[in-house]
């Protein structure tokens, strides 16, 4: 039950996250804070990912597929860290 509570709360915390840096970047325009936001998106899905995986089918193995969202993840930041623009 416990960990069932805190995969919710790490699900609801990189989805604040994303939300804060998406109206961060609405009123600033910084391209950092866009994929910033879209990394946490993605660290958001991963987390649902684990809270599917490990409590409510925990005879299936979903590593794979949460290695591979929080892969994309980090290379959509990456990306947004290469291709920055200084405006």
């Amino acid at each position: 039950m416990m960990a069932a509570i805190v995969y919710l709360l790490c699900a609801l915390t990189s989805s604040a996250c994303a939300l804060l840096l998406y109206r961060g970047y609405r009123s600033t325009r910084t391209a950092l804070l866009m994929w910033s936001g879209w990394c946490f998106a993605g660290l958001t899905l991963t987390n649902g990912v684990l809270f599917i995986d490990m409590i409510m089918l925990p005879g299936t193995d979903l590593r794979l597929v949460r290695d591979a969202l929080s892969l994309a993840s980090v290379l959509v930041l990456l990306v947004g860290l290469i291709w920055r623009r200084d405006d």
